[in-house]
């Protein structure tokens, strides 16, 4: 009840301010989420990524946050009343593991940015598997959603798309029922592979060069 209260005055609060500052639109927004608990796969540009996904949502959407973050007092308490929780990269953090099965059973958003750390150059980086299996553990579907920026990084004042996918099956994930370390490698590049189509449709630069060029020949 705390965290919801939070985010209600949180969305009231920031709308206008992340309007102003990044003219962001949403795309997929409106899909029918799943009533129970689910996995929210996105690519990570930006510190403000967490802020600009949760605005294109009613329902709060709990994150796996680097541990380094709860090391300051003030930031460590606001996100954690906002619903977010440590995790220790590079590392097989149980703890983390086991919170976020408490949030997908609790029926809520589980937030996770698949590629682990913010890619520097606005390209993709490769996926972790950390989605794949809780989504393997606890039979619930992954909506892939993409954040794309006018240019390849985020900057103030220039339009940011935030792009929200169709929900994947643990079975179209290709998710059997022991798991094992190439079913999660192989699930994980199927949810980055959803992720590359949303930016595909929404950014021209993001295209191949031989698709951009076979695209401008048939314009002529």
């Amino acid at each position: 009840m705390k965290q919801k209260i939070w985010f209600v005055v949180g969305r009231i609060l920031l709308l206008p301010l992340m309007k102003l500052l990044f003219f962001y639109r949403t795309r997929g927004n409106k899909i029918e989420l799943p009533e129970r608990g689910c996995i929210v796969c996105c690519n990570h540009l930006s510190n403000f990524d967490p802020v600009l996904l949760a605005l294109t949502q009613r329902r709060p959407i709990n994150y796996m946050a680097k541990a380094e973050l709860f090391k300051n007092p003030l930031l460590g308490w606001l996100i954690r009343q906002l619903g977010a929780f440590p995790v220790q990269r590079g590392a097989g953090d149980g703890k983390a593991i086991q919170e976020a099965e408490k949030v997908i059973e609790e029926g809520r958003l589980l937030g996770i940015f698949i590629e682990g750390t913010r890619s520097k150059t606005g390209e993709f980086l490769r996926p972790k598997s950390g989605a794949a299996i809780i989504a393997q553990q606890m039979k619930v579907p992954v909506i892939p959603v993409c954040i794309t920026p006018k240019k390849k990084k985020i900057r103030l004042f220039q339009q940011v798309t935030i792009s929200w996918g169709t929900p994947m099956t643990p079975e179209e994930l290709g998710l059997d029922r022991e798991g094992s370390p190439e079913c999660y490698r192989s699930a994980s590049r199927k949810i980055m592979d959803e992720i590359k189509k949303l930016r595909e449709r929404d950014c021209p630069w993001a295209l191949p060069e031989t698709s951009t060029a076979a695209a401008e020949g048939e314009s002529a």
